[in-house]
């Protein structure tokens, strides 16, 4: 399920923001969700004053999104590498007020997180987490609703449709409540980019996110999970007056 609040403005101003770190010649991952497509469509308007990169989307909705603003795009198995890959996240663990410092070009604050992410409102975490972990560099984008100093809303796991009963026992044994996605404007579930299934599942608090991902990912039937860990290299977190980036 998508994560609700974060104004408008503050979403333009993280993706235009981390957009500007893209350079000539560069093969970028276009992430999916409102705030990454402010991304987007920065680089396409710099591909349109003559920036050269190639784009990886992350999702049929990013890839259209894509291809309207004009970025030529490819594949991971076409390219030698990811130079930068940028994405929006569910949740960022990170302390929402950090003692901050302002740049030429944002505000830098020292970071009392780790950067490590709840993804996949959109269904779309695993083709997201292949792109980020394949980057030499991964940057989120976001609002300040998003950061959160403990990790605390429901994990999205796709699944296989066969599995999707094993899994939820599964999980359910390790102390979480699994709901399978419904689906909106139509019957039955969500259906990922993949064919799969997605259960979000809630776990309250989590303590160790780094323990627990290695056990969500070894349950047979689980494709991907919503967990990042280690993946993200800075958080653009926009406000209605500006950016203020989060290095990890």
């Amino acid at each position: 399920m998508k994560t609700e609040g974060g104004s408008e403005t503050a979403k333009r101003n993280a993706g235009k923001r981390a957009a500007k770190e893209v350079t000539d010649g560069s093969v970028v991952g276009l992430g999916t969700g409102s705030t990454a497509a402010y991304a987007i469509e920065a680089i396409g308007r710099a591909v349109d004053d003559g920036l050269d990169v190639q784009g990886i989307p992350t999702s049929f909705q990013s890839r259209q999104l894509a291809l309207e603003v004009g970025i030529p795009l490819t594949s991971l198995d076409a390219v030698d590498g990811v130079d930068l890959a940028i994405d929006g996240a569910d949740q960022v663990r990170d302390d929402p007020s950090p003692n901050a410092e302002t740049d030429a070009n944002a505000t830098t604050a020292n970071s009392n997180g780790d950067g490590t992410l709840i993804k996949g409102g959109g269904g779309a975490h695993a083709r997201e987490k292949l792109v980020a972990a394949a980057a030499d560099r991964f940057v989120v984008v976001a609002d300040p609703s998003k950061l959160v100093p403990e990790l605390d809303r429901s994990v999205p796991v796709e699944i296989l449709p066969a599995a999707h009963t094993t899994v939820a026992e599964r999980v359910r044994e390790l102390g979480g409540e699994p709901t399978l996605r419904d689906a909106e404007r139509k019957d039955g579930p969500v259906v990922t980019d993949n064919g799969n299934l997605v259960l979000d599942v809630a776990f309250g608090p989590i303590d160790s996110p780094a323990e627990l991902a290695p056990t969500l990912a070894a349950i047979p039937g689980v494709v991907e999970h919503g967990l990042f860990i280690g993946l993200a290299d800075a958080t653009y977190v926009g406000t209605a007056d500006g950016v203020e980036k989060r290095t990890y």
